[in-house]
């Protein structure tokens, strides 16, 4: 409709134009230049009015006007050498800019500059020197104009809620006629794609993978000029700064949208709880356990069985929870399977175990070495897929493997047959390797040493334990177990130093590097248990509460704390929490290992420990019998003195 009226008016005003011109041809005086038709402007741009003479015989008495046509509204005047900004209509104060340095060459033009939608219309420039004078008429036809509005003020709304952000496109180009919408959220120092609309499509691949499927448009609203965004389940890291930019034609604009407060949600308040709740529990548990330790030994295992699995199961519902909410896959699968598993590892240490088995140690090891490579392979076939025929081969079979391998070695323990099973264990840090370098493409001469090479600096290893007598205090045994165990953790140095250059564009390199150091030393203990029989966990205690209650607190306190941060400040502060939770299960499971290697050397410090005490104590106790040893004997010899005593010795005289 609106360029139907502009063609209308155009029509209108072009034949009194030519007629204008055709007067000023034929007219005694000179001829006035304007443009060659009408003028289209950008709104709030600036465009020059063209108006010039050819040739003009003296400056003297010249006067040139510039007024708005159908209104006479006096927008600019030269006069007697200067201009008159005090005859200058105030709607055109500091808009309206005269060259007079080019009044000389005969050139009148006018710069008009913060051009609204009320300044279409005709424009007159008449010029007057001496008895001569002259005009000619300057349109504009049509102002374009792009306003783009959204949200003036902070908008709240609850994590896992849905929430819309404004945008309204006002504009006299029709919305089909919009080249381009496009809503990014502002990362750090960078904008990320949320959704684009392109070409009358709605383009839902070129979403940044953080809010596929959790974004559109509402299709209905279109056509008045409406892209507001409705985002869906709305998490914490969507806290931030949001653009909507629209193109169209040479014009953009944009708007700005801030989603500040998040409030938690009803998921959010249930890990809290939960986190408090597990921590609770294994205080209170840990408690009862000490005030029951003098009755019957029944009461104890329940409840140590209790204090070993109820915490874990309460981590375990928290971390599936945080996934649903905040966390990403292979996060939650990993810490909820090592919520799981780790109560195994307690049992191998609890006190009141008769006898540690082995087979809790493998257990663990087998059912985390499926998770952790059934994850891996997940990760590897993303990548893999466009690969050739023979990497995808490669990657099924060592799956494959790990999984016969995993299978063996349980039969093999559970059949007494230890060495047999540490054997068939020993090829899944190679096997991890294989897999990995298929999965990042990292280097083929890499690829090569760990493929080939780190299997045979694996082997001359097992001389040192083989050669070990397992709880025998001597020489050998502490150089051959030293030497074992220095090989292994430059071994877990390397396999940490691969993972971070294979995985250097990963986002989540830091969590993949925490696991795999730990299902290491997850590896060595179950090694080290499977070739050493009769085995015996030293200061159980302490590794029980260490491992049920510290470790328990720790994943607790840091899910908390990355929970609140994130909802508060809208970026995780950990990034992975895996970079906690593995870690410290780690140190829990490296400290097993260690004071099983090095416990006859631990007791035997201990008992020399408290035999440089025992003297002193021998020694005070010594003083202190002698010091009542000479009071009873003052204490007779007073009683002696007595008169009492006097007369029970005259009696027998008389």
């Amino acid at each position: 409709m609106i360029d139907l009226c502009n063609c209308v008016r155009l029509k209108m005003h072009i034949p009194s134009v030519h007629f204008l011109s055709i007067l000023l041809m034929i007219a005694d005086g000179f001829t006035v230049k304007g443009p060659s038709g009408p003028l289209v402007v950008p709104l709030g741009g600036s465009v020059l009015l063209p108006c010039s003479v050819d040739s003009l015989s003296s400056l003297e008495d010249l006067e040139v006007e510039w007024k708005k046509s159908d209104s006479q509204t006096l927008i600019h005047l030269y006069q007697d050498g200067d201009i008159r900004p005090e005859v200058q209509h105030e709607d055109y104060h500091d808009r309206a800019h005269f060259f007079t340095e080019n009044i000389k060459h005969g050139n009148f033009s006018l710069l008009m500059k913060n051009v609204t939608v009320q300044d279409e219309g005709q424009y007159t420039c008449t010029v007057h020197s001496g008895q001569e004078s002259g005009e000619t008429v300057v349109e504009i036809k049509d102002v374009e104009f792009l306003m783009v509005s959204g949200s003036d003020e902070l908008i709240s709304v609850y994590v896992g809620k849905n929430v819309t952000l404004n945008c309204s496109v006002d504009s006299h180009i029709p919305p089909e006629h919009i080249k381009e919408v496009s809503w990014k959220k502002r990362v750090e120092n960078e904008y990320i794609t949320v959704l684009l609309y392109q070409n009358k499509e709605t383009l839902l691949d070129s979403s940044d993978e953080r809010y596929r499927d959790r974004v559109e448009f509402f299709s209905d609203e279109i056509h008045r000029g409406n892209f507001s965004l409705r985002l869906k389940r709305v998490r914490t890291e969507d806290k931030g700064l949001y653009m909507c930019q629209v193109f169209a034609g040479h014009l953009s604009e944009n708007t700005t949208v801030i989603l500040e407060q998040l409030g938690f949600s009803a998921l959010h308040i249930m890990v809290l709880i939960l986190c408090i709740a597990a921590c609770g529990c294994a205080v209170i548990i840990c408690c009862l356990i000490y005030c029951t330790s003098q009755n019957t030994e029944k009461p104890v295992k329940t409840l140590g069985y209790l204090y070993v699995f109820l915490p874990n199961i309460i981590m375990f519902v928290a971390f599936v929870l945080w996934g649903v909410t905040e966390g990403f896959l292979y996060e939650t699968i990993l810490c909820c399977a090592l919520c799981l598993l780790r109560p195994l590892m307690l049992i191998y240490v609890a006190p009141y175990s008769e006898k540690a088995s082995g087979l809790t140690v493998l257990t663990e090891l087998v059912m985390f070495t499926v998770v952790y490579f059934s994850v891996l392979f997940r990760h590897t076939w993303e990548t893999v897929v466009h690969f050739a025929t023979f990497d995808k081969a490669v990657v099924i079979v060592v799956f494959g493997l790990v999984l016969l391998l995993c299978a063996i070695a349980v039969v093999l323990w559970t059949c007494e047959v230890e060495k047999g099973a540490a054997f068939i264990l020993f090829f899944l840090p190679t096997l991890q390797f294989t897999l990995l370098f298929f999965t990042f493409g990292s280097a083929s001469r890499a690829g090569f040493f760990v493929i080939v090479l780190f299997p045979m600096f694996f082997f001359l290893t097992w001389s040192c334990l083989f050669d070990i007598e397992g709880g025998k205090k001597s020489c050998v045994n502490l150089l051959n177990i030293t030497s074992w165990l220095i090989f292994m953790l430059i071994m877990n140095a390397v396999i940490a130093y691969f993972y971070v250059t294979s995985m250097e564009n990963e986002k989540d390199v830091a969590g993949w590097t925490c696991t795999a150091v730990f299902l290491q030393v997850l590896w060595m203990i179950a090694m080290y248990i499977g070739l050493l029989e009769d085995l015996e966990v030293p200061y159980r205690t302490f590794l029980y509460v260490f491992g049920s209650v510290g470790v328990v607190f720790i994943m607790a306190v840091a899910l908390m704390t990355e929970l609140i941060l994130k909802t508060v400040n809208g970026d995780r502060a950990l990034g992975d929490l895996r970079v906690i939770v593995y870690p410290s299960e780690g140190v829990f499971t490296f400290t097993v290992l260690i004071f099983i290697m090095f416990k006859p050397w631990i007791t035997s410090c201990l008992q020399c420990r408290q035999n440089v005490q025992r003297p002193a104590d021998t020694s005070a106790n010594t003083q202190q019998q002698n010091q009542e040893h000479q009071t009873a004997v003052e204490d007779h010899e007073l009683e002696s003195l007595s008169p009492a005593s006097e007369v029970t010795r005259e009696q027998p005289e008389s």
